[in-house]
């Protein structure tokens, strides 16, 4: 080896070879940084190096062979001079702050046994010659910045015992260049970008006893041959790309496991019975996968488990399972949902461990009661029971869980109080009761939890006022729901105490009075909901100082004045609504207020000005005055009252004389049908409005006909013209006057007449006259040329359509099925609010069916979307319904039609979506959505990974969601009001709140659009 050397003072102590070990020494000190009255200042030249701390010398011969500098608090570089101290075995430069490359220099020290640079943040590659360390037995690279592919050269390290390179930003195969080093014991992987599978050659490395090379990107499935590895204590693959089943004999082979960790992968199948002899383990981590099936095996043996995860598959089976889980002394962790775990919760929890410290049965079909003796849990620090079918009371003793950081228990159907002694939980930062049935007041010392940050009350039977103590006590509020219940009274002053709220909701509650100036002070707002209640008065001029807010919708309240100017000048603001209140005055035409569909002002009769599409009058200047004015004004005060009385007495009478010549004249062929559509068109009208039927007003063509663009009186209509040559047109025209004269909902396509005449040939001719939705149909923003729908759109047009038949099937005096829903016949308005059209398949639910029930009827719909009992003769159903929903829904986030070349041979848009649950989302989405912008926030990398965060999650639920309602089997599928709510919170959590409220005019949430 050629030796490196330097210039320096050197006194010799009369042993051969130390003058080389010296000089390298020194180097090495020369690029480190050392704090002050460091242990390295006993490196000088008057006491001899083997004297030096942290070095270590033969005693034969005196050479150094032992590098010890760990924990010393050094920066700087390793120097190369490292590779001139040839008789080094021991290299311990851990948990220090190196940076710079390892240099190349380490693969002359051929005796080295130990190498152990971990927790430094040493950058580059790993060298190349490393595998000139042919005697290397340890190898500790972890928690550094590293990075490139693992040297080829690793293989010919053959007395390679523990190799330890996680924490890094390694990439590339991982097992292709250990796979022959059969002397290995410890792997440890986790943390970097490895890729590629794992062989089946495994199984020759006889002696390994951890495999830990978790949250990597391997893909394939397990070799077989890795769990006849009887040492085995450790198998971590957590958070990859494995898929396939495990095998049957999994635990036979393996009896020292401790931990197995295959969390957050994609396998399938049944878990097999044989884990039920791995009674050493520790951690068994099975959740976020696509297990089916019941856990086979109980857990009455397992006295070692620590951590238990089961969450995020589709098991089944009785939650009582629990029951068995009480031997286990030890358990921290316990993870049983979301699964499809059904059965009463048992009182068996209570005596769960009392070292658990999670415990997670959410999103199950859990039902019962939570026992009181749950607060034995001491040491609880997150207790989540959300989305579940639990009954009763929350314990009145919760403050006994002192420990307690996060409690959700959202989403179920509990009911009474808040018990008083929440107030008791000092480290609660998470409390979500939202969506229960839960009555009385708010305690108000919840505002001496100290570290309460998120509050979610909504969705329940609060009633009382706001205690001032809620908002001047020690909490600091970040979010505060509070929506849909029936709080009372005027908010307190106090409110400005919370200076780091960001969300705070109180909308669809009877709240009145002023809106306090002290709200002003809240300058971290971003949202900002108090529609739906009874506030009076202007807004504060106080809220000039909420620059930061994105979302203000004040609409349904009884506020007055102008509308602040200030609004535009507020640079994130992208939703504003003022709706329904008293404003007056000049409208502004900037920023905000230039955008249709972020601004709305309806229901104010006294605005003025504006952009031209909101059609607000001319603001005109009052120039008259004086004694003119004033003489002016008197006569208006005479006048006007004796022409309104004038006015309403000839429409008095106009109205009987009308009356009884409608009385005396005999109806329409039509009549009994139009009902309440009492416009008269005729066939000419219909001509003349479109054109003549021509081409360049045809908007569509479908089953029973076409449907023109016209303008009728001034206003532009859709005109349905059948084709009554179309076997059951003329029943579908039926069908579709019977259904719209009897319904009347914001989400479904209004009808404004009907045409039943003849043509100028004496042909019989229908047509039925919509409103016009300028933004087309659903099918044209899914699959047409500029498919540019951004994922909040594409939700809100789901929410929307589920109002829509959520209002058919269960708020219509008798039911109704639409029985051809798809996006063809999903039309968007100008705001792309959506609206369910063409009900020519209609059916009234006349008395309860069972969704199989046959019928020699049967219905035909829509290929793809049609539910599958249909075609075996089923009548129409609500759950019929429901499948059409799931399969639109799934369309809508994969823009993968039903009916797509690649859906063939058994396999469907269902099990498509069904297979990339719950974490592969991402691969099957529609690639348009990838064009979606993030927020204005993205310079800002947390708020890019909470985004991304939060849109991985929507997409994922809609999925689900979408999976759920379209079973096979009809029993199964979920109902339509539990999967808009679903939908309207994913909605929600997508722009970082829950806005749960159904929007009399809705603007879109364009984070993304």
């Amino acid at each position: 080896m050629q030796s490196v050397t330097v210039t320096l003072s050197f006194r010799s102590f009369g042993y051969p070879g130390n003058e080389t070990d010296h000089t390298a020494l020194l180097a090495i000190k020369s690029q480190l940084l050392v704090p002050s009255n460091h242990v390295l200042k006993s490196w000088n030249e008057s006491i001899h190096h083997c004297s030096w701390e942290g070095v270590y010398c033969g005693r034969k011969h005196s050479r150094v062979t032992g590098l010890d500098l760990s924990s010393r608090g050094l920066a700087g570089t390793i120097s190369p001079f490292i590779g001139n101290l040839s008789f080094l075995k021991i290299i311990d430069l851990y948990n220090n702050s190196l940076y710079g490359e390892i240099p190349t220099q380490l693969g002359h020290l051929s005796r080295l046994h130990v190498l152990q640079l971990y927790n430094n943040t040493l950058v580059g590659e790993i060298p190349a010659n490393i595998s000139g360390c042919v005697n290397l037995r340890v190898f500790y690279l972890d928690n550094n910045k590293l990075e490139g592919k693992l040297p080829t050269g690793l293989g010919a390290l053959s007395k390679l015992i523990h190799f330890l390179v996680q924490s890094n930003h390694l990439k590339g195969t991982l097992f292709d260049s250990i796979q022959n080093l059969t002397s290995l014991e410890y792997i440890g992987g986790y943390g970097n970008s490895f890729t590629g599978t794992i062989p089946n050659s495994i199984g020759r490395m006889q002696n390994l006893t951890i495999v830990a090379v978790g949250a990597n990107q391997l893909s394939g499935t397990l070799p077989t041959s890795l769990f006849n590895l009887s040492y085995l204590q450790s198998l971590d693959f957590v958070d990859n790309q494995l898929h396939g089943e495990l095998p049957a004999d999994v635990g036979i082979n393996i009896p020292h496991l401790t931990w197995f960790n295959l969390q957050e992968n994609k396998f399938t199948g049944l878990i097999p019975n044989t884990i039920q002899n791995l009674t050493a383990l520790e951690l068994l981590g099975l959740g976020y996968n696509n297990f089916i099936g019941n856990v086979p095996f109980y857990f009455w043996n397992f006295h070692k488990l620590n951590r238990l995860s089961l969450a995020g598959n589709f098991l089944e089976g009785n939650i009582n399972l629990i029951d068995t889980l009480v031997n286990c002394s030890q358990l921290s962790i316990l993870e049983l949902g979301p699964n499809h775990f059904s059965g009463i919760l048992p009182k068996s929890v209570a005596n769960l461990s009392t070292s658990l410290q999670w415990l997670i049965i959410q999103h199950t079909l859990t039902s019962g009661e939570i026992p009181d003796g749950i607060t034995n849990l001491n040491n609880l620090e997150q207790l989540a029971m959300d989305s579940n079918k639990l009954t009763g009371s929350i314990p009145q003793d919760f403050g006994k869980l002192h420990k307690l950081e996060k409690l959700y228990l959202d989403s179920n159907n509990l009911k009474g109080k808040i018990p008083n002694s929440m107030a008791n939980l000092s480290r609660l930062s998470w409390l979500y009761l939202h969506d229960n049935i839960l009555e009385g007041s708010i305690p108000p010392n919840l505002g001496n939890c100290q570290s309460l940050l998120f509050l979610d009350l909504a969705n329940n039977e609060l009633n009382g006022t706001l205690d001032t103590e809620l908002f001047e006590g020690s909490a600091s509020f970040i979010e505060l729901h509070l929506f849909y219940n029936r709080l009372e009274g005027s908010l307190p002053l106090e409110m400005d105490k919370q200076s780091n709220l960001q969300i705070l909701g109180l909308a669809n509650n009877k709240f009145s009075g002023f809106i306090p100036d002290s709200l002003g002070d809240c300058s971290d707002l971003q949202y900002l909901y108090m529609d739906g209640n009874s506030f009076q008065g202007n807004i504060p001029s106080s809220f000039a100082s909420l620059t930061s807010l994105l979302q203000i919708d004040i609409s349904q309240n009884n506020l007055s004045g102008p509308i602040p100017a200030f609004f535009s000048k507020f640079p994130k603001l992208y939703y504003l609504n003022l709706s329904y209140n008293d404003f007056e005055g000049w409208v502004p035409t900037n920023s905000v207020f230039a955008n249709t569909s972020a601004f709305f002002v309806a229901g104010n009769n006294r605005l003025c000005g504006g952009i031209k599409q909101l059609h607000l009058p001319k603001c005109i200047e009052k120039k008259s005055s004086g004694k003119k004015k004033r003489i002016m004004s008197h006569a208006l005060k005479l006048i006007i009252p004796i022409v309104g009385a004038l006015i309403g007495m000839v429409a008095i009478a106009s109205g009987l004389y009308l009356a009884c010549i409608k009385k005396k004249k005999t109806p329409l062929s039509s009549g009994s049908m139009m009902g309440t559509l009492t416009m008269k068109v005729s066939y000419d009208m219909l001509l003349k409005a479109t054109a003549g039927f021509s081409s360049e007003n045809l908007l569509g063509m479908g089953s029973f006909g076409s449907v023109f663009k016209g303008i009728l009186d001034g206003n532009t209509v859709a005109v349905k013209v059948l084709n009554l040559e179309h076997h059951g047109a003329s029943k579908s025209f039926m069908a579709e006057c019977n259904v719209l004269r009897n319904v009347r909902h914001r989400n479904l396509i209004g009808i404004i007449t009907a045409c039943s005449s003849i043509d100028f040939l004496r042909n019989d001719f229908r047509a039925l006259v919509y409103e016009y939705m300028p933004n087309g149909s659903l099918d044209k923003w899914l699959h047409g040329v500029d498919r540019n729908m951004s994922l909040a759109q594409r939700v809100d047009v789901a929410i929307d359509v589920a109002h829509a038949i959520s209002y058919l099937h269960y708020e219509c005096e008798t039911p109704i099925v639409h029985c051809d829903l798809k996006p063809s016949n999903i039309l968007l308005d100008s705001d792309m609010v959506a609206h369910v059209g063409d009900f020519g398949l209609a059916r009234f639910l006349t008395q309860p069916r069972h969704p199989n029930q046959s019928s020699t009827i049967g219905i035909k719909g829509t290929v793809g979307y049609a539910a599958p009992e249909y075609g075996l003769g089923s009548e129409p159903s609500t759950e019929g319904d429901v499948y059409s929903y799931g399969i639109l829904l799934l369309e809508l986030m994969t823009g993968k039609s039903p009916t797509d070349s690649m859906f063939k041979e058994g396999y469907s848009l269902h099990l498509h979506a069904e297979a990339a649950l719950p974490d592969q989302v991402l691969h099957i989405v529609d690639p348009s959505l990838e064009g979606d912008n993030l927020t204005e926030e993205a310079e800002d990398p947390r708020a890019i990974q909470g985004e991304l965060e939060r849109r991985v999650e929507c997409i994922s639920t809609v999925i689900s969601v979408g999976v759920s309602c379209s079973n096979h089997l009809p029993q199964q599928r979920m109902n339509i009001v539990d999967a808009r709510s679903r939908l309207q919170s994913a909605r929600d959590n997508l722009v970082g709140a829950r806005n749960r409220r159904n929007r009399p005019a809705r603007a879109l949430m364009v984070t993304e659009a």
